[in-house]
């Protein structure tokens, strides 16, 4: 909801000026209280006042009151920024190279200048009274036709409110973890189920196909690999070749979801090699003649009947609970309007699931669901999709619309999408959590009605990836080009160049568009996000804050341009870039005032020590950052000189963890730090320093190239959840502290050469360890029982080759859901199958032993066991 979304936008740019020490003294305090009481005003009448009536007088209103809100936050973000340039300039005019006396001279004249610069700015610039007071004015006018309407409907008795149940909020500290328990339902399909599993385990021997985007990210799936991992420039046919040199001789199954044109198939079909051993090879599609295509077996796939359709729907409401009678007929008149699309049904599921379970409500929905019915059959499932749209509260409308900026059938990385809503202001601050605590509710909460798919999870448990359905995806673009919240350019469209957000299609990038895009989006004034992948010195907005870039950048762009952004909030550069000259980004980017994230994936970059004075920084992920000492506080007050809102710092390079600095980044939660060969001895790292002062600190990642005795230096904090050791020297016996930390949930050990190779446990450790993974460890012997790991869900081992067993009582861990051993010894590969075995005796009813011989590959599962792999 673009109104809900600059309303609150314009709370947080208020909010974050009047805490800025140089800025907020230079706004008019009665008219930027008059403006925020306003505001207060509708952002209450769009989140609980409108009923959930969609009607025309109700668009009107938001559309209006977006227009006044952005309208304001133009003007005084513009103002903030003319000052801070102001600043700027001021600085270049007057500081040049000279000796001690000359340039205390001329830094007096730098503030002197810079003081009636700003002044100037006040009384006679960018902002003025009349420009103030016009913005007062149109926000007036718009509360009073606010208080028009409420006073018209507050009396009408049929209206309901359209908000769901409230949902769960994490605590303030971030301990709480949410997690959803839904799983993935199958309803209607046995019968077609139990043909295709027959069909994938038959006896034919040649090569099925068995019908049911890109290309080249297609066949990077396939291999299981991401453009980090492998050289851009390679194309289509060298990436097929080496997939089809990976599966030839081998017995293979490939499931391709969605294929969308005979061209594409004919393009990734050829790398498919029939190896006449049983390969299988399933594809969903949505193309009536790519059936007949591919000459095999089809399963066509029908809309649900009736009392499928309820199951489905009974499930995606109230999970294993029974359908309260009163609520039955009406809910299945809602069903019967969906049609038997198991879609339409998942995603009314989920919008009910957490609402008022009344039949007033429900029939509120259903006449609603009725009205929007009138269209013809092709528009049949966006409408009722739409409907879930309409009655989302207001504060998850924004982010679900967002979600329409991603490709589609693109995994989107949680983290990315969290910073991303929190940059673009969608987020409505309180007391009790973060920004980005509050994002995930949202996040969990738009998973639970359905509208968004989890994809992977982490090895925390939570979710990392999540993806989007094409025809929700297409509902967001269908109500972002409505409300104007977005443009996703997929040609040159007239009138984009006044988009606030601007997602730039790839397709367009090629030689006769470029040029074309380029000259179009230099007119962007206004735009405040781009997304491009085109040359990132586009946008002459003043405003832009968030920058998204997927090509490479020139280094010189990062001592000039990169600087004139001055309102940037989110600076990402997403293609890794491997050189060894150390770029060093300029001390002038202290100007960018507001900046909280910036992402670059370069390795090798120096930066200046105004970083340390950048106080709306949250996240810092650079791939080789090297940081300065911290300036000396000397009379500073405590506030100025730390980064209170700093969660992310990644990845800092050979440096030292003074008490200074420590004391900078006391709320930091994930911190990544890597030491080199070139890196001086451990001993001048003080990273006792990090167990002392980070209690925040959540996770932890310490890679190491050569430098020994580091974890005889290192210190935990109690807080630590997530633990990555790589690289070390280092004895089992330095571990045992990492066995009390009593929040750990996550140890991963890589490369470490250990003296002794033997590894005992410590005695009641690693009593919240959920996943253990161990790489490249020369152990031997392993002495463990289940009371060493009482909680461990799964374990990874790579590498192994010295490993002798891995302890039988392992499998005595109740939670224990997963095991994988790749590239391990012979005995400790037979220890797992033990393991299994042991089980299985032991009464584990769900224990099935699948033994798929290949290679090099042996696959097993048990119970709760999802699988246990053995590679050779």
């Amino acid at each position: 909801m673009a109104a809900y979304a600059a309303l609150v936008s314009l709370i947080t740019t208020m909010d974050q000026i009047h805490k800025h020490p140089r800025l907020s003294i230079s706004f008019d305090t009665n008219r930027m209280e008059s403006i925020i009481e306003k505001v207060g005003l509708l952002l209450d009448f769009v989140e609980n006042d409108t009923h959930g009536v969609i009607s025309t007088q109700v668009e009107v209103l938001e559309s209006q009151i977006a227009s006044a809100a952005n309208a304001a936050e133009d003007l005084i973000e513009s103002h903030a920024v003319g000052q801070i340039q102001a600043m700027k300039d001021a600085k270049r005019k007057f500081i040049k190279p000279m000796n001690s006396m000359r340039l205390l001279c001329c830094l007096k004249k730098a503030v002197t200048a810079e003081s009636d610069l700003v002044d100037d700015q006040i009384h006679g610039g960018s902002i003025s009274v009349v420009d103030l007071q016009t913005v007062i004015e149109d926000m007036d006018s718009v509360k009073k036709k606010v208080m028009a309407f409420k006073e018209e409907s507050g009396s009408r008795d049929d209206m309901q409110p359209t908000y769901s149940m409230p949902t769960a909020t994490t605590t303030a500290s971030s301990s709480a973890t949410l997690v959803t328990t839904d799983k993935n339902t199958m309803v209607g399909f046995d019968q077609q189920l139990i043909q295709l599993l027959y069909t994938l385990t038959g006896q034919q021997s040649n090569r099925q196909i068995i019908p049911i985007y890109n290309v080249k990210q297609l066949l990077l799936q396939l291999l299981a690999e991401k453009h980090s991992q492998i050289d851009n420039g390679i194309d289509e046919q060298l990436l097929g070749e080496k997939l089809y040199k990976r599966l030839w001789g081998r017995r293979y199954l490939i499931v391709i979801d969605d294929i969308w044109s005979i061209e594409a198939w004919d393009k990734v079909s050829r790398f498919f090699p029939d190896n006449d051993n049983g390969c299988r090879i399933v594809v969903t599609t949505r193309i009536s003649n790519m059936a007949t295509h591919f000459g095999s077996l089809l399963f066509e796939l029908s809309f649900l009947d009736e009392n499928q359709s309820w199951k489905l729907f009974c499930k995606k409401v109230f999970r294993h609970a029974l359908c309260p009678s009163k609520l039955e007929d009406i809910g299945k008149e809602i069903v019967k309007k969906c049609k038997g699309l198991p879609l339409s049904i998942s995603v009314i599921g989920g919008l009910l699931r957490r609402s008022h379970m009344t039949q007033e409500y429900w029939k509120y929905i259903a006449k609603d669901l009725i009205s929007i019915l009138n269209f013809g059959n092709d528009e049949n499932c966006l409408s009722i999709l739409s409907l879930s749209y309409n009655y989302l509260p207001a504060h998850l409308k924004p982010c679900f619309l967002y979600m329409g900026i991603f490709p589609e059938d693109h995994e989107i990385r949680v983290s990315q999408l969290i910073k991303l809503w929190v940059a673009e202001g969608f987020i409505k601050s309180n007391e009790s959590q973060s920004l980005e605590e509050i994002a995930r509710v949202y996040l969990y909460d738009l998973i639970d009605k359905n509208l968004i798919l989890k994809h992977n999870l982490g090895s925390d448990g939570r979710i990392k990836i999540c993806k989007i359905h094409d025809l929700l995806r297409e509902l967001c673009l269908k109500v972002a080009q409505k409300d104007e919240f977005f443009c996703v350019m997929e040609d040159i469209q007239r009138g984009i160049e006044r988009g606030r957000r601007i997602v730039c299609n790839e397709e367009l990038l090629q030689a006769e568009y470029e040029s074309r895009v380029i000259d179009t989006l230099q007119l962007a004034s206004v735009t405040r996000s781009l997304v491009t992948s085109v040359d990132s010195r586009l946008s002459n907005s003043r405003l832009l804050r968030v920058m998204t870039i997927n090509n490479e950048f020139e280094d010189n762009y990062l001592h000039g341009h990169i600087v004139d952004q001055v309102n940037m909030r989110y600076l990402a550069y997403n293609k890794f870039i491997t050189s060894s000259d150390i770029i060093n980004l300029p001390s002038s980017i202290g100007v960018l005032w507001n900046l909280q994230t910036i992402i670059m994936r370069r390795n090798k970059i120096k930066a200046p020590s105004e970083i340390w004075e950048m106080r709306q920084l949250r996240h810092v992920d650079i791939w080789g950052l090297h940081l300065p000492e911290p300036p000396k506080s000397g009379d500073q007050k405590e506030d100025e000189i730390v980064l209170q809102n700093l969660q992310t710092l990644k990845r800092v390079e050979n440096f030292v963890w003074s008490e200074e600095a420590c004391e900078r980044v006391v709320n930091v939660r994930k911190l990544q730090i890597v030491y080199d060969r070139h890196s001086k001895r451990s001993n001048d790292y003080s990273l006792y320093n990090i167990g002392k002062y980070l209690h925040k600190l959540e996770s932890l990642t310490c890679f190491s190239y050569g430098l020994d005795n580091v974890l005889q230096k290192l210190t935990f904090p109690s807080s630590l959840k997530k633990l990555h050791l790589q690289g070390y020297k280092a004895d089992w016996k330095d571990l045992r502290v990492i066995g009390l930390l009593p929040n750990l949930e996550v140890l991963k050990l890589k490369y470490l050469s250990a003296g002794e190779r033997v590894w005992n446990p410590v005695e009641g450790g690693f009593i919240r360890l959920k996943f253990l993974f161990i790489r490249s460890i020369d152990l031997v012997n392993w002495n463990a029982d289940s009371s060493h790991f009482p909680v461990l869900e799964k374990l990874f081992l790579i590498g192994m080759f010295e490993l002798e067993e891995i302890p039988l009582d392992i499998g005595e861990i109740p939670t224990l859901g997963l095991i994988q051993l790749v590239w391990c010894s012979e005995s400790a590969a037979i220890s797992a199958m033990k393991i299994a075995e042991e089980q299985e005796n032991a009464g584990n009813d769900g224990l099935q032993e699948k033994m798929k011989q290949s290679e090099d590959i042996t696959n097993f599962t048990r119970n709760n066991f999802q699988a246990v792999t053995f590679k050779a």
